[in-house]
């Protein structure tokens, strides 16, 4: 006879505990396999993450001291012959059309290598190389320009005084197309600041001497962005979209000026108009310009043809000649003369290089860009105080502007190199070198002014060579397309710099 089950001794609870102890035993299992492959494979490690690559030990820090290296001014310079053969097949090429040049080694002061350097070519932009060294040899690096407001003949008249600076701006925030400009706000501001009722603006022009434009220069440029009618007061250098290099232009650039400045003072600008200050007229509000040295780097890395024909008439001023295109030119060959650069065959209409009248040799630009380079370089035995191979200042007014100078006028010039572009990098020469292909080479070591007009493509500056010499150019294409003449002129830089020619 069976009895009944006592539940205190075992039976079913004891299975039960049987089955939890063995899900528990599971749990562990995979509790420790998992610790296993964490422990394994670690994936909060740095090699886990990278792929299992080992991550080295970080390196000692290194101790950098930035350092401009100049130079060789030793050693074997570059040679005529080693020119020759360096250029011989890149300076015959049938897109140079009419090719001259010129080479020099800034340190003995000699031309190394020419061809036709001494025929009149038309230079196109570079011919901004000269008016750079005229207006640096003629004016302090610190020139300024002032735009004055004065008091007009009636009441409530004010007159806009132009004295030259193409750079003001009427940007909201200020910053217009050139570096540092004065500011159309700073006028309104002190105008409203001193309570003079306005209700009209005169604008007075007359700094300016003769036409607006020139001989060989084409109208059809206003429109396609090239240039303003030169007049002595203008916004952004009369461009209408003040912050694009090729915007078109306005072709009355000082009544904008005027115009804006009237809207900036609350007046109806229908009640706008030119005429002239009054002698000793009570000034109401005044800007000064950027310092020439900015304005001439803002020229050069833009070719900005405007700043270039303001600057020319900033020379004409200095010497007291007439501000006009005729008066610029004068001042600055007469200029170059004093300085000692022989200016046989130069023929200047402008001071931008845009008219196609103009006729500069490659032998000058090359020779002023050797004299701003060697005056870095130790002058020679025998030439005690004066740098060799660099023209000294005729007798007379110091060219450099220092009082009672005799320094040479390597000293003044020696920032233009700086004004440069550089091939692959900057201004005109920004998408010039860069591409993948022979130019390449030149892309960082080539500086030089750029020149383009329909008929004609310069190149005028320095490079380094393979034997760390610095080497000036002059490069200068005439009756060929640009689109043909400027890679031919490329060309020819890079294969001065890949030169070894001692």
């Amino acid at each position: 006879m069976v009895g009944p089950v006592n539940n205190s001794t075992g039976g079913p609870p004891a299975r039960r505990s049987r089955g939890k102890w063995i899900w528990t035993t599971v749990a562990v299992v995979i509790v420790v396999a998992i610790a296993v492959v964490l422990v394994t494979v670690r994936p909060w490690t740095a090699e886990f993450r990278h792929g299992g690559l080992r991550i080295a030990a970080a390196p000692t820090p290194a101790q950098v001291s930035p350092r401009v290296v100049p130079a060789f001014e030793q050693g074997n310079p570059p040679s005529t012959p080693g020119l020759q053969k360096a250029l011989a097949q890149v300076a015959a090429s049938p897109d140079l059309g009419s090719f001259s040049g010129s080479v020099s080694d800034p340190a003995t002061g000699k031309a190394v290598w020419s061809a036709s350097s001494d025929k009149p070519v038309i230079p196109a932009s570079t011919l901004k190389v000269l008016t750079a060294g005229a207006a640096m040899l003629a004016l302090p690096p610190d020139h300024r320009l002032t735009t004055r407001v004065v008091a007009g003949s009636t009441p409530g008249e004010v007159v806009l005084v132009g004295a030259g600076d193409p750079t003001l701006t009427a940007q909201p925030d200020g910053k217009g197309y050139y570096t540092n400009a004065p500011k159309l706000s700073d006028l309104i501001s002190q105008i409203r600041a001193g309570g003079h009722p306005v209700d009209s603006v005169v604008v007075d022009n007359s700094a300016y001497a003769g036409p607006t434009w020139p001989a060989g220069w084409d109208p059809a440029d206003i429109a396609g962005g090239s240039w303003a009618p030169i007049e002595s007061v203008m916004l952004d250098g009369g461009r209408l979209d003040p912050l694009a290099d090729y915007s078109r232009r306005s072709g009355t650039p000082a009544l904008d000026a005027g115009r804006r400045l009237a809207q900036g003072l609350g007046v109806d600008p229908a009640k706008v108009h030119l005429g002239k200050a009054a002698p000793g007229a009570a000034d109401l509000a005044h800007v000064d310009s950027a310092l020439l040295r900015d304005r001439l780097r803002d020229m050069m890395n833009h070719s900005d043809d405007v700043l270039a024909e303001a600057i020319g008439r900033e020379i004409a001023g200095a010497a007291g000649g007439e501000r006009s295109f005729a008066g610029a030119a004068a001042a600055t060959a007469t200029t170059l003369h004093a300085a000692g650069f022989d200016i046989t065959g130069m023929s200047l209409v402008d001071n931008s290089g845009l008219s196609v009248n103009d006729r500069v040799p490659a032998r000058l630009l090359d020779r002023i860009l050797a004299v701003a380079a060697g005056s870095a370089t130790t002058p020679a035995e025998g030439t005690a105080g004066s740098t060799s191979g660099v023209p000294q200042p005729s007798t007379g007014a110091d060219p450099t502007g220092a009082a009672g100078g005799t320094s040479p006028p390597g000293a003044s010039l020696a920032p233009l190199l700086d004004y440069l572009p550089i091939a692959g990098g900057s201004g005109t020469l920004a998408d010039r070198f860069a591409d993948r292909g022979p130019q390449r080479a030149g892309a960082g070591w080539v500086r030089a002014k750029t020149g383009t007009l329909s008929v004609s493509s310069a190149l005028a500056g320095y490079v380094l060579d393979r034997d760390g010499r610095v080497m000036t150019f002059a490069l200068m294409s005439n009756d060929r397309p640009p689109e043909a003449s400027r890679p031919a002129l490329d060309t020819v830089a890079t294969a001065l710099r890949n030169c070894g020619c001692s």
